[in-house]
């Protein structure tokens, strides 16, 4: 007994020696350096954020409303990037339980012995109990990093959100675009059907020839050509939705339906629009960027305490018993304790250690220059679909007067040709300039569109709209739960 007094305190003596010497490795995580941003835009914010939030209702579209808000309910990439964060809570409660002792062990045995015609049976139960202590921070620096690991999974659901938004908004206007083009292209079919009714007419009178009649044969078949490749491209369109929703391609018809004439969603940004640099810097993808290098960092440190001794307590209980067939409590028994420190040190693999230290440390440098690719990005982004939108909206200003122009000479080369005053050539250059500076029209009108999606996708918008403590989906939830798995509270609020 005395034995164990004596180690007792001189356990409590060096813990309290180590502990008072104790500090954590490894650089401290400063953030990323403050980056530099194009002169033309805004340093203050925009006021309610540039409207990121649900900025896709600007486009004053249900049907499009809709679709977002099924994609965010159902969608499959989104819901794997909630069971994501679901794995780093439980990864992070790991880090936190290597603080606690390290090994917790109950052992048991029980044997029956035969000798010299007597038996026996002997029984033993052990507890042990060992626990390294964190002098150099290592546990602490493995929480730190599972931490940042944690809250760069939560911006990797945001960042999918923004990314999935946008490409729901994007095959709805390559949808409504195509369609748009049908309908153009509908309209120029039965125009030049009067031109070949025209031109027959022309040459059973004698006053064409039959190669004119043959041009506007050909001019019209052209144009319905058009069809079924623009049919091909609503078809994808739709198909890709309904992968973007986790639904069949017939359920999205019905809700794409709602928008009966199938015209393109307009939205109009202010040409007085600044880009609020801090708006970048809010963007998920540069979130998930700036986490993961502060997830690096502290594995630097966690990595330097390998060079250094470790030192634990342990300690032992046991119970031995020779007559455990007949009474449990005997006076052959045997109870056994002990305790004490220990330390081990690997220090025959230092070159080996200190080259690990420094590939974490390579790894970080990395992570900060991975960081400001992306930021250097995300100004490319930014600039290029904020130009690109005013561009393509001029664009189509010019478009529409080519359109006017375009009609008023149809209409006089009809009159004139009918009245014998122009060639038949003249009117099918015409109508050839008609039906593609129309169908231009809706091309350039769908891609005023999608600038402006590329726009607020590269603002990082959208991803507000989750306002739930909980990223898991309610499906998953209860698919969890049917498994019997015991997951705590953690199934009800993940990013707390």
């Amino acid at each position: 007994m005395k034995a164990i007094k004596t180690s007792l305190i001189f356990t409590i003596f060096i813990i309290s020696l180590l502990l008072s010497g104790c500090s954590v490795l490894g650089p401290d995580f400063k953030g990323t350096e403050p980056q530099k941003f194009p002169t033309d835009w805004d340093a203050n914010k925009t006021k309610k954020d540039a409207n990121l939030e649900k900025w896709w209702e600007l486009f004053h579209d249900d049907t499009l409303n809709t679709l977002v808000s099924k994609m965010y309910e159902q969608n499959l990439d989104l819901r794997s990037a909630g069971l994501r964060i679901l794995q780093a809570r439980a990864a992070l409660g790991i880090s936190q339980g290597l603080t606690y002792p390290q090994v917790q062990t109950l052992s048991g045995s029980l044997a029956g012995v035969r000798n010299a015609g007597n038996s026996f049976q002997t029984a033993g139960v052990n507890f042990d109990l060992a626990w390294e202590m964190d002098i150099w921070g290592k546990y602490a620096r493995n929480i730190e990093s599972s931490e940042a690991t944690l809250y760069a999974s939560v911006a990797s659901y945001n960042d999918t959100l923004v990314s999935l938004i946008a490409e729901v908004a994007r095959n709805y206007i390559n949808y409504t675009t195509a369609s748009e083009r049908i309908n153009f292209a509908k309209r120029n079919i039965e125009l030049q059907e009067r031109v070949t009714k025209m031109t027959e007419v022309q040459f059973n009178a004698g006053n064409v020839s039959e190669l004119d009649m043959q041009q506007s044969k050909t001019q019209l078949y052209t144009t319905r050509s058009l069809l079924p490749s623009l049919e091909l491209a609503k078809i994808k369109s739709r198909n890709a939705i309904a992968v973007l929703l986790g639904i069949l391609p017939q359920d999205v018809d019905a809700i794409l339906k709602k928008n009966k004439e199938g015209s393109i969603p307009e939205i109009n940004i202010d040409n007085t629009f600044k880009v609020d640099a801090s708006l970048i810097q809010r963007r998920p993808d540069l979130q998930v960027a700036e986490l993961q290098a502060k997830a690096q960092n502290a594995r630097i440190g966690s990595s330097e305490a390998e060079l250094y001794p470790h030192f634990s307590l342990f300690g032992t209980i046991g119970y031995n018993t020779n007559n455990a067939g007949n009474n449990w409590v005997s006076a052959g028994d045997a109870i056994g304790i002990s305790a004490g420190p220990s330390f081990s040190w690997n220090i025959l693999q230092y070159d080996r250690i200190k080259n690990q230290v420094r590939i974490q440390d390579a790894k970080f440098q990395e992570s900060l220059l991975n960081y400001n690719k992306k930021v250097f990005r995300a100004i490319q982004e930014v600039s290029n679909a904020l130009n690109g939108y005013k561009l393509t909206k001029e664009q189509l200003q010019l478009n529409a007067k080519t359109i006017e122009a375009t009609k008023r000479a149809y209409e006089l080369s009809a009159t004139q040709y009918e009245n014998g005053l122009v060639t038949y050539q003249r009117l099918l250059s015409t109508v050839e300039n008609l039906t593609k500076t129309e169908d231009s029209y809706a091309i350039i009108e769908g891609n005023i569109a999608l600038e402006a999606i590329a726009l607020y996708k590269a603002l990082g918008g959208g991803w507000q709209i989750h306002t739930s403590k909980s990223y898991l989906n309610e499906k998953d939830k209860e698919s969890l739960k049917l498994r019997g798995v015991d997951w705590g509270d953690y199934l009800e609020a993940e990013d707390e």
